[in-house]
């Protein structure tokens, strides 16, 4: 018996059944934890969507600088609302609505004007994005929570506005009275491109403060109601206050706030995890004994305790698979040349038809008779009970074969010898021993 099989089928056989058993155990507590979030667990288990309201003050000079038709800014109100998808720990995408005035003046420059133009107002209809969100601080190494998150923003989208622009002379020129009746005339449309970053403060699991600075880049320059040759195109900035709603069941958490790396600890550390594994240990170790148990051969003879019918064989004894002595088969029979007839039986070895050093005499003497007289041999081969019945024929013929090959080669006319294949027919010992199986692993030859 193989007993490594033994012990790896034992093994795959107890890993499937802790397999199925961790496997309903998983399902049963993913059904009575569900409000709680697990690493990997996907969005589903969080509040992810959010509504936030803002108001702050518009400008028409950005914080990186660049070129202005205006040298001094105004402050003016401005306001809008979002709403926000938050797709994993680290970003979102949020959609944003806005209004508010912009206006600047030349009050500082020679004669309070420049180019003819003292001071401008633009009114922004509508402005709407959609912005990327990055969240920076939500991996968190030092916290297992996080109150403040900084975050940065860019986007696209389409601001709709009238400028008004007023002269040395106190002339106005007003872009909606140039533009018609229809409200929708009344505004110049452009893209612009949105660059921000901010800072965020939870107050509470639903709400939280925010404080940002956005830049808009405008496809455009005319925004202020001048057009300067050699100017860049015109920007604006708004920088606000505002607060952010988390929308959803109060039973999940909200991904703005979660720290993936304290959720892996504490799935790591989870008590239940770790008594499944300890009880996953016993087992092994239980398996592994019953293992050895079964390898146990107290008599060393090659068979296991449990399967050893004949304990205590002495040392060195050849045993059957059930641990029994092995019969000691009768030592052949060596024919000599001076005694042999030529029509002894001839032996061969399990599953081999080549002839035997001990079988020349035999066949040595069955030559001669054969080539001084004018008779006939019928070489009959056959074999013990040991594979199919069909190998077992064919095997026959192999050995009555051999026995005619040999003599042809001694000089014996190929005519004089017929040969006959029986397989496992007509036994001269019993097949159920192995002393048995040698004797009938034979040739016999008679006169034809």
């Amino acid at each position: 018996m193989n007993y490594s099989t033994l012990k790896k089928g034992l093994a795959v056989s107890f890993v499937a059944v802790m397999g199925v058993t961790t496997l309903a155990s998983a399902q049963t507590d993913s059904t009575s934890t569900s409000s709680s979030a697990k690493v990997f667990g996907g969005r589903g288990q969080y509040r992810t969507w959010s509504i936030g309201v803002n108001a702050g003050v518009l400008s028409p000079f950005v914080a990186i600088g660049g070129s202005n038709d205006f040298k001094n800014a105004d402050v003016n109100l401005g306001y809008g609302v979002s709403l926000k998808k938050q797709l994993g720990h680290a970003f979102g995408l949020e959609g944003n609505i806005f209004r508010g005035k912009v206006s600047g003046s030349n009050k500082d420059m020679p004669g309070g004007q420049q180019g003819g133009i003292t001071n401008f107002e633009t009114q922004i209809g509508y402005a709407a994005d959609i912005r990327g969100v990055v969240n920076v601080a939500t991996v968190d190494f030092l916290r297992r929570e996080n109150s403040v998150n900084f975050f940065v923003t860019v986007g696209y989208g389409l601001v709709a506005y009238a400028p008004k622009v007023t002269t040395v002379g106190g002339a106005v020129t007003d872009w909606k009275d140039k533009a018609g009746d229809s409200h929708d005339k009344k505004y110049v449309k452009e893209a612009y491109i949105p660059v921000g970053a901010g800072v965020k403060f939870k107050v509470s699991d639903r709400v939280a403060f925010n404080l940002g600075y956005t830049m808009h880049f405008i496809d455009g320059d005319n925004f202020d109601g001048v057009y300067a040759k050699g100017t860049t195109k015109d920007k604006f900035s708004y920088g606000y206050a505002g607060l952010e709603f988390s929308l959803g069941s109060k039973a999940k958490p909200n991904l703005d706030w979660v720290n993936p790396l304290a959720m892996m600890y504490d799935e790591l550390k989870d008590p239940s995890l770790r008594q499944e594994v300890e009880a996953l240990k016993t087992r092994v170790s239980n398996v592994e004994k019953s293992v050895e148990d079964l390898k146990k051969d107290s008599d060393g003879d090659g068979v296991s305790d449990q399967f050893d019918k004949c304990p205590g064989t002495p040392a060195g004894t050849a045993v059957d698979g059930s641990g029994c002595p092995l019969p000691v088969a009768a030592a052949p029979t060596v024919v000599n040349a001076s005694n042999a007839t030529g029509f002894e039986t001839i032996q061969f070895e399990f599953n081999s038809s080549v002839l035997k050093t001990e079988s020349y005499p035999t066949l040595d003497k069955l030559s001669s008779v054969l080539k001084e007289s004018n008779g006939k041999a019928l070489v009959k081969g056959y074999a013990s009970s040991e594979g199919t019945a069909a190998y077992n024929l064919k095997l026959s013929k192999d050995r009555a074969n051999s026995v005619k090959t040999y003599l042809v080669n001694s000089g014996v006319s190929a005519s004089k010898v017929a040969t006959k294949g029986l397989g496992e027919a007509n036994p001269i010992a019993s097949n159920d021993t192995e002393e048995g199986r040698i004797q009938n692993r034979r040739v016999e030859t008679s006169r034809n």
